[in-house]
């Protein structure tokens, strides 16, 4: 079985999504995930950082609650980036928009990142299902179905911290934990 594969997108993928990953992996690792359960990438949606590292304070941030920052390279998002993967988190939601215009078919996967620890707080996975791609397809189902064609909030946005102070950093990176937690949890639900 292919691992359950989520594709966090900011803008220039050296702040927000390499927090957003790492701090994924982190909490999925926490609960006993592995990487043949879970497969976590990202991509800006410019270009001008390809090939570089992590932010240095968004990298403070993800070790500071656990994460690891080796190797991590920013990269552009491609249309094959949307495609290899079940779940798309932006952190905006000009980001959502983008991605759809690449790849229409991703809609229904496609959400901004506090829209969707929003919404996944008040679904209900069935149970008996066997593995954690089969929860993951089943969570994006029932948070698609839960934000019924209604657009996300400007609350549900990650605010861009380039430039800033580490505690607003910090803030962002507690933002991103407040959904990546519980989605970790949902998928890896003994």
């Amino acid at each position: 079985m292919a691992p359950f594969s989520v594709l966090c997108v900011c803008m220039g993928n050296i702040c927000r999504s390499p927090m957003a990953e790492r701090l994924l992996v982190a909490d999925a690792l926490a609960l006993g995930g592995t990487d043949a359960d879970l497969y976590v990438h990202g991509a800006g949606t410019g270009g001008w950082h390809a090939g570089e590292s992590m932010d240095p304070q968004a990298a403070k941030q993800v070790l500071s609650r656990g994460g690891d920052v080796s190797g991590f390279r920013a990269r552009k998002l491609l249309t094959e980036h949307v495609d290899a993967s079940d779940l798309v988190l932006t952190a905006t939601i000009e980001q959502v928009e983008f991605v759809v215009a690449l790849r229409p078919d991703a809609a229904a996967r496609t959400f901004v990142f506090g829209e969707f620890g929003r919404l996944i707080r008040d679904v209900r996975l069935p149970l008996g299902l066997p593995d954690v791609y089969s929860r993951g397809v089943a969570l994006v189902e029932l948070a698609d179905a839960a934000r019924a064609g209604r657009a996300a909030r400007a609350a549900d946005e990650l605010d861009d911290p380039w430039g800033r102070a580490d505690a607003y950093f910090s803030r962002v990176a507690d933002e991103i934990h407040a959904t990546t937690k519980p989605l970790a949890a949902a998928l890896f639900a003994r």
